[in-house]
């Protein structure tokens, strides 16, 4: 079926600009592969479905669009943390400024040398979980990643990593445009931490994909920055085995518009899945979670916690999806978006579905939106507490759930404390 005569105007204009990056035959192949889905699906727009609330005219045109940067810049966050650092400029991978790729129990290489190889453990998922998450769902900025990304990391967990490793991206072009594809395998057995940071660049797709064999876990946290002007599209691809657990959270505070797609299958009997997350927005600030679960096997788990502050003309968008297929008896699938409005401007626009094959589950979903509670605010005020405290206290307060997602403590310390800073200075 052909394009609409916009649509594929739109898609031509920005490959034009783009070039396949040169690689072995694994690369190869999955970038011709991907481009061949571009082409067929076409880049989105807002008569999309999945596209309705959010333009997406920035994260598609053949130019980025201007951000100018946040100066001095952003504060660090987890720098207090024993981690293996990777630092990406505007999406240039840094190596005077990051770690020796090295550590116990993994192995990390980027991809920009590791896609030069014919053979490589990555060709069995780097392109692969994406692929698989275009149904029934097209994600064709996912599928543009997937065929143009030049660099990002390939981390290979063999057992237990103690140490996290930490990507951080920095800004520092005011019209740069980064597209990085990271790749996680956790092998049987094997545990790691992933954290990421930063603001990354004036536009920026992202897209990783993480496979979990039985018994493996993965933890993510991550903070998106405060350069107001940015324009992000990030997507993670996850597949879980048997006992397999996934967790991701993660924080925005700023950014003209963020989406944020999560894709998860549950393929193994007694996997858990949770993605959490909270933004804090001002102004022209429009943010965009959209997720879909698919469990296909027994007695599996799967949580989505999204919670938004919003205020000052600011927009927040939930997209949510519970699939359970035929045969995933036993589901636990929950899911809940709520965002608080602190001025009549705002406005949270939420779709939440679930689409259930099996008789013998447990899946439920909510989605709330609403002012702030007068009646606490009026019970701290009368304790002496002034009204501006008092607002970022329950506002933190309504965060708390999301927050809980993240089950190390010291991690979601420093989510709280960069919250509480946040706060402080829109007071």
């Amino acid at each position: 079926m052909a394009l609409p005569q916009a649509k594929q105007t739109a898609t031509e204009a920005r490959l034009a600009g783009l070039t396949l990056p040169e690689g072995g035959a694994w690369a190869s192949e999955a970038r011709k592969s991907a481009l061949a889905r571009v082409e067929a699906m076409g880049l989105p727009g807002r008569r999309d479905e999945y596209w309705k609330y959010t333009n997406p005219t920035g994260l598609t045109a053949a130019e980025a669009p201007h951000a100018a940067l946040f100066e001095p810049g952003e504060t660090p966050i987890f720098d207090e943390m024993d981690r293996i650092k990777l630092v990406f400029v505007d999406g240039v991978f840094d190596a005077a400024a990051s770690d020796d790729l090295s550590g116990e129990h993994v192995e990390i290489e980027r991809l920009a040398e590791a896609q030069s190889a014919d053979i490589h453990w990555a060709k069995d998922v780097y392109g692969v979980l994406e692929t698989r998450g275009q149904d029934p769902v097209e994600r064709p900025l996912a599928a543009l990643n997937t065929a143009f990304a030049s660099d990002g990391i390939l981390i290979r967990a063999t057992g237990v990593v103690a140490k996290p490793i930490s990507l951080i991206y920095l800004h520092r072009d005011e019209t740069s445009d980064a597209i990085l594809h990271h790749v996680v395998k956790v092998e049987s057995g094997a545990s790691v931490t992933v954290l990421e940071n930063g603001p990354a660049a004036a536009r920026f797709n992202k897209c990783m994909e993480v496979e979990i064999a039985d018994g493996g876990v993965f933890h993510h946290v991550r903070t998106q920055g405060r350069d107001h002007e940015r324009q992000a599209a990030t997507h993670i691809f996850t597949r879980l085995g048997t006992e397999s657990v996934f967790k991701s959270f993660t924080m925005t505070a700023n950014g003209v518009l963020t989406r944020n797609e999560v894709v998860i299958e549950l393929t193994g009997d007694d996997g858990v899945a949770h993605v959490a997350g909270c933004c804090v927005g001002d102004g022209d600030f429009h943010h965009d979670d959209t997720v879909f679960v698919t469990h296909d096997a027994l007695n599996c788990e799967s949580r989505q916690v999204f919670k938004k502050v919003l205020r000052n003309g600011a927009t927040g968008v939930f997209q949510g999806k519970i699939l359970v297929k035929e045969g995933a008896q036993k589901t636990d699938g929950y899911q809940i978006s709520q965002s608080l409005l602190l001025d009549e401007d705002s406005q949270f626009l939420a779709k939440p579905e679930l689409e259930i094959y099996a008789d013998d589950v447990a899946c439920s979903h909510g989605s709330t939106s609403g002012a702030i509670d007068e009646e606490g605010l009026f019970y701290l005020r009368s304790r002496g507490i002034p009204e501006g405290p008092a607002t970022d206290l329950m506002t933190l307060a309504f965060l708390a759930e999301a927050i809980e997602e993240i089950e190390d403590q010291a991690l979601a310390g420093a989510i709280i404390e960069r919250l509480e800073n946040w706060l402080a200075r829109r007071r």
